[in-house]
């Protein structure tokens, strides 16, 4: 047996800490018998991007799938993911040769497609954008939710965040590892399983909205900060190794263990809030003063969302159904846009900055000339290059061409042409960016309200049973862990996917 654990979005810091203060034993056991090694991924361009590659072994190149929502240029609008088709998971494709698959909470995936496989999602947390509540097969539920209770919605409304939102939301992840180790425990003494994967995304959520509350929360309250949400998220580490320990005691003789953090978590440096500005500035006429108000006008998702409180807004998206929040969420993004005078346009994110020309003949509405296209993308590199924080430090630390960051594929056909990468400043206090050339883009309320983003120091655990660790010569890849699974239980693999298994047999020899 092979199990495959995702501590999604585990701080590397925070996890080296409390190892190294004995708050993880499940892990640091595990530690102590396999090898840790970094992890490499695309993480540091596509910090969402993580998931397909993960799941199914193939490049984003093959399929673009890299946020929630991304673009349909027939249709010039935004769609939630799960309109494009995403590559086949590792779970379908070794159930396709017979073998059985246990599969809880993975982040941003689809149902299986194929019989032999059981798919719990929405076991923590249910997420509609992320993590949405089904169970294949369906009847498998009723039983689930009788002896386990339902979990709780966790919608991550952009905005300032209240401590009473905070302090369920620790609350909620503290208690949801435990629910993950007793339905997996009790479907893995029911049945047999050839692949176990087990997702732990209150990691990833909890280190968005808990990294450190004080830096969102509104400023001058007479109580200060609670005491609960002074430090919360080693508790709910502590929870998660707590439910591992049981997960992996639940393993028959022999299993394979494979852990691993695709992506990282700090203090949130994002500025993605402030990119329609600063794109806007970029590509306006006129003097800087004009520029500036031109700026702040056009982000009007951004000030729908420093102009609502994120309350009143999230009691909208509670009444309304999971389709049509996903579907207003779209449309909302790129509100108000005149596309017959539109060059680029942000595309949404949370972590880097994504901008997409409005090429004529890709898009339907589509009004730059193909041959323009080169020196306008560089317009919008050196412009948005050129702009500082309050203290004088870049805002931007990077603008990369996607095609030269993925390569030439298929799924360039919905990502954007460009990927911001900001600088390394903590931004939640952030009041917004100036440029010398273009004016000031300013900032509407606290952005996101996350405290908490990603960081790009990603690692595997690889603690062989049965098999032996592979020397490969080279760094261990994302899309490796498809690989790893298909070689240990026999499935075939498709030409598109790039990995090499990180584990072998223990009888096998080495492939050249």
């Amino acid at each position: 047996m092979l199990a495959v654990i995702t501590l999604d979005a585990a701080s590397l810091p925070l996890t080296e800490r409390l190892l190294d203060e004995g708050r993880l034993p499940a892990l640091a056991a595990l530690r102590d018998r396999g090898r840790w090694a970094p992890l490499e991924t695309p993480a540091e361009h596509f910090a969402s991007g993580l998931y397909q590659p993960l799941y199914s072994g193939m490049e984003l190149r093959e399929h673009g799938i890299y946020f929630p929502y991304q673009w349909s240029a027939a249709e010039q609008r935004l769609r939630h993911a799960h309109h494009f088709p995403a590559p086949e998971p590792v779970w379908d494709r070794v159930a396709r040769c017979g073998a059985r698959a246990l599969v809880v909470d993975p982040y941003e995936s689809r149902p299986p497609r194929v019989s032999g496989v059981a798919y719990l999602s929405g076991l923590q947390f249910v997420n509609r954008a992320t993590l949405e509540r089904f169970t294949v097969p369906p009847q498998l539920q009723r039983g689930l939710v009788r002896r386990h209770g339902r979990a709780p919605l966790v919608e991550e409304v952009f905005g300032r965040p209240t401590v009473s939102r905070l302090r369920r939301i620790r609350r909620h992840f503290a208690a949801a590892p435990g629910r993950v180790a007793d339905v997996a425990t009790e479907l893995l003494e029911q049945n047999s399983y050839d692949l176990l994967w087990v997702s732990f995304p209150v990691l990833h959520l909890g280190g968005h909205q808990l990294w450190d509350p004080g830096a969102v929360l509104r400023r001058g309250s007479a109580r200060g900060l609670p005491e609960d949400l002074e430090d919360p998220l080693p508790e709910i580490y502590a929870a998660v190794d707590r439910a591992l320990e049981r997960v992996l005691a639940s393993l028959p003789p022999g299993a394979d263990v494979v852990v691993l953090s695709p992506v990282g978590m700090g203090p949130n440096t994002s500025r993605s809030d402030l990119l329609p500005a600063m794109l806007e500035a970029v590509l306006a006429a006129g003097p800087a003063r004009t520029r500036s108000q031109r700026a702040e006008g056009g982000s009007w998702i951004w000030r729908l969302r420093g102009g609502v409180r994120t309350a009143l807004r999230a009691s909208v998206a509670r009444a309304l159904s999971a389709r049509q929040v996903l579907d207003l969420s779209a449309r909302l993004e790129l509100g108000r846009v005149d596309w017959m005078r539109t060059r680029a346009f942000p595309l949404p994110t949370a972590h880097q900055g994504y901008v997409r020309l409005n090429l004529r003949g890709r898009e339907r509405d589509g009004v730059v000339d193909p041959a323009d296209a080169p020196a306008l993308l560089d317009e919008i590199t050196a412009g948005l290059l050129s702009f500082r924080d309050p203290d004088g430090s870049a805002s931007v630390a990077g603008v990369d061409r996607v095609s030269d960051v993925v390569g030439e594929g298929p799924g360039l056909a919905i990502m954007p042409d460009l990927v911001v990468r900001w600088g390394e400043r903590a931004t939640t206090g952030l009041a917004g960016v100036t440029s010398p050339l273009h004016g000031e883009a300013r900032r509407r309320g606290v952005g996101t309200g996350r405290s908490g983003n990603h960081t790009f120091d990603a690692w595997i655990l690889l603690a062989p049973g049965a098999s032996r660790v592979r020397d490969l010569e080279r760094p261990a890849r994302l899309v490796d862990v498809a690989a790893t699974v298909c070689t240990l239980l026999g499935a075939s693999r498709d030409g598109r996917m790039t990995g090499d298994a990180l584990l072998e047999p223990a009888g096998a020899l080495a492939e050249n």
